[in-house]
């Protein structure tokens, strides 16, 4: 039997991560989590007798260590996650995005191993015509990004490791997010039928929030095979300007109205592609098309008025 840890596992990911790993009767999956966002999100799983949920803060490490140290596999998701909401809460941005997780590394043994979930924001503004990978320097210009590109820099130097570096991700999830960018968007135009765009040349890379799930699952049976290193994980045909990305909504739902404001500044100066050749090269390929999800979405919004984003 292997025994996951999730932190964090009641949250966007962690939900349907969960959700997930659950299925397999060879896993014996442990939650912890605040459930600060959400305390519903992970009613369907305690049902399963392979399930066990702590509720408990990751900064307290004591109180969650022997939950590490019972672990085969440890997926630190527990974060604060987005420059917005770091930058209103710095101190605690740091505590639980960095210091958790050099604090919860101290507590493993040799044995353990850990696939930690980054972003590719660490790459903050690439250059115009290059694609970024994993040898691309690190430049985070958010808070946001800087905890995370520290907290990678500890993980790796623990030996049983896998660094994944998500593009942004997108899609239903049993905790939902709508300030995601595809997410965010779609909801805007199922709503109020009309896009605002900030400097709508900026890039990003794009993947479903499944196809994340269906990477770590991978991972964790051929774990020897990504061992010891980092990963840009994202769907290689998302690799869109926001205008682009506006435009396939609007394909969708006609009556969408596209503003650009030129003379406004994104919040989220971060502008880049980004290549997904070394996972692909290494057997996992993700591939929930952008159009799926906007589908998805779509029929999420349309039936569910009360979905409240709570970052």
């Amino acid at each position: 039997m292997r025994k996951i840890l999730i932190t964090g596992g009641a949250g966007y990911i962690g939900s349907m991560l969960a959700t997930e790993l659950i299925k397999d009767k060879e896993n014996y999956v442990t939650v912890i989590d605040l459930l600060k966002f959400s305390e519903s999100s992970i009613n369907h799983l305690f049902f399963f007798d392979n399930f066990n949920f702590v509720k408990e803060d990751v900064r307290n490490i004591s109180r969650i260590k022997k939950f590490i140290r019972d672990s085969d596999f440890i997926i630190p998701l527990a974060a604060l996650v987005g420059a917005p909401l770091c930058e209103k809460n710095k101190k605690i941005a740091k505590q639980t995005n960095f210091l958790s997780i050099k604090n919860l590394i101290k507590e493993c043994k040799k044995n353990q191993k850990i696939i930690y979930p980054t972003t590719n924001s660490g790459y903050g503004i690439g250059e115009k015509n290059k694609f970024c990978d994993e040898n691309t320097p690190l430049r985070p210009i958010s808070l946001y990004g800087i905890t995370k590109v520290m907290a990678e820099d500890e993980v790796m130097k623990y030996k049983k490791s896998v660094s994944l570096r998500l593009a942004t991700v997108f899609g239903a999830s049993y905790r939902m997010r709508s300030d995601l960018i595809v997410n965010n968007f779609v909801e805007k135009a199922v709503r109020k039928k009309r896009l605002i765009i900030f400097e709508p040349q900026f890039r990003r890379n794009f993947v479903h929030v499944r196809d994340v799930v269906f990477a770590f699952s991978h991972i964790i049976k051929n774990f020897k095979k990504f061992e010891g290193e980092v990963y840009n994980l994202g769907l290689s045909s998302a690799n869109i300007t926001k205008l682009e990305l506006a435009k396939k909504i609007k394909k969708k739902l006609s009556m969408t109205k596209i503003i650009i404001k030129n003379f406004k500044k994104d919040p989220d100066q971060r502008d880049y592609f980004v290549s997904n050749k070394k996972i692909e090269k290494k057997g996992f390929k993700a591939k929930i098309s952008l159009e799926t999800g906007i589908d998805e979405l779509i029929s999420v919004f349309s039936n569910n008025k009360n979905i409240l984003n709570n970052y």
